[in-house]
């Protein structure tokens, strides 16, 4: 009796210690563990696709090209539709921009464009700082810094004055800060400096300051609604008339839709601004949306991959 206790007992711990208990402990300590280095060695996720293009509707956005591919653009503003039924609400005038975008890398974007409007040349750097990112590293925005100048190349107003090169030359410097909040909406600030050779008195500014805010709602995989408004700081311009102070320029406000089909990016809107580049539309948005100083307008984005 004693012998058979005694061989129930070893039984007993045998099966204690078999080697399928042990598998199974060992199993669920070495899953804690695999979930703890996963933890701990999560993968960088990079945000993307905060916007459907490079530019928000005016001004540019914190979006960049990927490495090789190029960007044909062509920006298009009608005149205000306040000209009345004579010139078809603004259709019968237009001013245009067509440009290259090219990306040698993610975070590095290189443009020349050239607009209708003045005759004027332009080309910028943009450059990706900082990405937003979730994941091992989070970052809650992105940084991009953007250099640009303009050349106006039509004929001077006074040949008679003596005139230099230099007073054809204009510059801008940005700091685009974006982030995506969801994936419904994105927001964007733009402190902006714009540097003006000529102006045309000598109490007009130089530099003239100012803040762009702009924005993005999407409505579908394809479909967007965008806004993008531009508030001075200094060198707006006023008429006296009547006792009244009448500014003569506007912050440039646009308001429009992003369609996406394949590889093109099709924006329609309504602006005051007919300036296709920054030193026009900052400088030279002479309309007024609350007297229907509207232009319609539409940009066209098409990719290639080089």
């Amino acid at each position: 009796m004693k012998k058979c206790s005694f061989l129930f007992l070893i039984a007993v711990l045998l099966q204690w210690i078999s080697p399928t208990r042990i598998f199974s402990q060992d199993t669920t300590s070495t899953q804690s563990m695999l979930d703890l280095v996963k933890d701990s060695t999560a993968e960088t996720e990079y945000v993307k696709n905060a916007f459907k293009s490079t530019r928000i509707i005016n001004g540019q956005s914190i979006e960049m090209l990927g490495a090789g591919s190029l960007d044909f653009r062509i920006l298009h503003r009608f005149g205000p539709i306040n000209l009345g039924a004579s010139q078809l609400f603004g259709i019968d005038q237009a001013t245009t921009r067509f440009g290259f975008d090219y990306a040698p890398c993610n975070d590095l974007l290189i443009g020349i464009g050239r607009s209708s409007g003045k005759k004027e040349l332009d080309g910028f750097i943009k450059y990706r700082l900082l990405q937003q990112s979730i994941g091992a590293r989070t970052m809650p925005l992105t940084v991009v810094l953007l250099a640009g100048a303009t050349c106006w190349t039509g004929p001077y107003q006074d040949p008679t004055v003596e005139n230099y090169f230099s007073s054809r030359l204009a510059f801008f410097q940005q700091i685009l800060l974006g982030s995506k909040i969801s994936n419904v909406f994105t927001f964007q600030l733009t402190p902006t400096l714009v540097h003006q050779n000529f102006v045309d008195l000598k109490t007009d500014p130089h530099d003239i300051y100012a803040l762009g805010v702009g924005g993005r709602i999407r409505l579908s995989n394809r479909i967007s609604l965008t806004i993008d408004w531009y508030h001075y700081f200094n060198g707006q311009k006023y008429v006296v008339s009547d006792g009244f102070k009448n500014p003569l320029n506007f912050d440039p406000l646009a308001i429009g839709v992003d369609i996406e089909t394949g590889g093109h990016v099709f924006q329609i809107h309504l602006s005051n601004s007919s300036g296709l580049n920054e030193r026009a539309f900052i400088f030279e948005t002479y309309n007024n949306w609350l007297t229907g100083g509207i232009h319609l307008g539409f940009n066209i984005s098409r990719v290639f991959q080089l």
